[in-house]
């Protein structure tokens, strides 16, 4: 890494003739980079010198050619040139970026263990090793185990079993890091998609042992709730008594019902 001002010494010209015939001067062609620096003393000149005058950047231009002229002093002016090529070598100077800062994804619950998931990609301008790119989690935190991912293509599959019923949604960082140390970070917010996988439970609360055969309609035989561990849809519970009986069931509250006699449950 050179700074503004570092110098690198060139060759000098030689010149067969002497006096004022002689080299008298070097010019180089334009470069918003470089510039040419020579000083002159009495007992000669000095080797010219290439002056770094703006940093080099090899991801915007990796080589600079440069024309260098001798000038010398006669009628008519003699000059020679030849040419200056300059190789601007990597440095790792740019991190991995991600094509995404945040991936969205959704999974459906149930989807056995190696299902694909996601491949994310980063890319970094560098060459060489240090654009040699690998992924790992940045934290197993939240996920635990549930997840495996390649370190070499960034490919992302599931490893257990997927339960929307524990988590419904899931927030991975993911790291990528470049052969000279440097790295990027994504994240991924992977949405669980609810399965109509349970059953809904019914659990009574209270329940008459015993009714007489004159009871009002009405009259409350037992109360239960409902419950379903699906979301949405899936968690909506509808309650209906198949037989043909004397008795109708009302509901009270959020899930909570009551059964009760409809009409008079004397047996004929």
């Amino acid at each position: 890494y050179w700074i503004n001002g570092t110098r690198f010494g060139l060759e000098s010209a030689i010149d067969a003739d002497v006096g004022p015939n002689s080299l008298q001067s070097y010019q180089l062609s334009y470069s918003e980079h470089f510039s040419l620096m020579a000083e002159y003393k009495a007992e000669g000149k000095n080797a010219p010198e290439l002056v770094l005058e703006k940093p080099l950047d090899r991801e915007q231009q990796s080589s600079h050619l440069l024309i260098f002229t001798a000038v010398e002093g006669g009628d008519p002016v003699q000059t020679g040139t030849t040419q200056i090529r300059v190789k601007v070598t990597d440095a790792n100077d740019n991190p991995p970026v991600f094509s995404q800062d945040v991936y969205k994804v959704s999974l459906r619950e149930n989807s056995p263990p190696g299902t694909f998931v996601l491949k994310v990609k980063a890319t970094d301008q560098d060459e060489g090793i240090s654009a040699e790119i690998t992924y790992s989690f940045k934290t197993l935190r939240g996920i635990g185990n549930m997840f495996v991912l390649d370190h070499q293509s960034g490919e992302i599959k599931s490893n257990d079993p997927i339960d929307f019923e524990i988590s419904s949604s899931y927030t991975i960082s993911i790291e990528a890091k470049d052969g000279g140390g440097m790295t990027g970070e994504c994240k991924i917010i992977l949405d669980i998609v609810d399965e109509n996988d349970n059953a809904p439970e019914v659990v009574f609360t209270s329940v008459s042992s015993s009714i007489t055969e004159d009871a009002e309609p009405g009259t409350v035989i037992a109360l239960f709730k409902t419950h379903d561990k699906d979301l949405g849809e899936n968690g909506e519970v509808t309650c209906l008594i198949k037989e043909k009986v004397p008795f109708r069931i009302e509901s009270s509250a959020n899930n909570y019902y009551k059964l009760v006699t409809d009409g008079s449950p004397q047996l004929q």
